[in-house]
């Protein structure tokens, strides 16, 4: 009796191949163009990138595209800075992700306007919303893009230096490094973190 030839099937979970990409800043116009909203501009030109619109829905501002198979899954907490993690908290939750497949996209003081820095866990770094975060996931073991918005301010004054707006003379650099820290986020998705922080640490 002839034997059948063995038939292989290949199984693939996508929620593998989906990344959720929680772009930090605060809600309303007044914070348009800050320092501190420099995730959500982020979270906005990547939007534009994959052709996809912003849905206002629990705790965010949401949306999804996908590049090379892989989802990525956008979001803009409306919650305000400080209560990031209820955001990020329920959107994992809501996708049954693990926290390797969280990338926060954060302002970051301690690092010069337009430099990015890609790491795979670390302290809050005196950042409330990555504070946040931390506490609502338990870990501090998730992923993020750091993106420096310099220190040129006076004691007491770091709260009306990162809420105020970038000065004309860095539109031309932070745009560019805009588009930079939009390829890192495709990169991290497409080639894995070790991969994005290779080619955009130092970049």
């Amino acid at each position: 009796m002839k034997q059948k030839p063995v038939q292989y099937r290949l199984f693939f979970n996508m929620s593998e191949r989906t990344f959720l990409i929680a772009c930090l800043g605060n809600p309303g116009p007044e914070y348009t163009h800050t320092r501190h909203n420099i995730g959500f501009e982020v979270a906005d030109l990547l939007a534009e990138q994959l052709d996809c619109k912003w849905e206002d829905k629990r705790f965010a501002w949401h949306t999804a595209g996908s590049v090379k198979g892989r989802k990525i899954i956008l979001i803009k907490p409306t919650t305000y800075m400080n209560l990031s993690g209820r955001a990020v908290l329920y959107w994992l939750q809501h996708y049954k992700l693990d926290n390797e497949q969280l990338l926060v996209v954060t302002d970051d003081i301690n690092l010069a306007s337009g430099q990015i820095r890609i790491k795979a866990k670390g302290s809050d770094g005196g950042h409330n919303g990555l504070r946040n975060i931390q506490e609502m996931l338990g870990t501090r073991d998730f992923p993020r893009l750091r993106f420096g918005v310099g220190n040129d301010f006076a004691p007491g004054q770091q709260v009306h230096y990162v809420l105020g707006k970038w000065p004309p003379e860095e539109a031309a650099l932070i745009k560019e490094r805009l588009a930079i820290a939009a390829d890192a986020v495709r990169s991290f998705a497409l080639e894995g973190l070790e991969r994005a922080m290779n080619q955009f640490n130092g970049a």
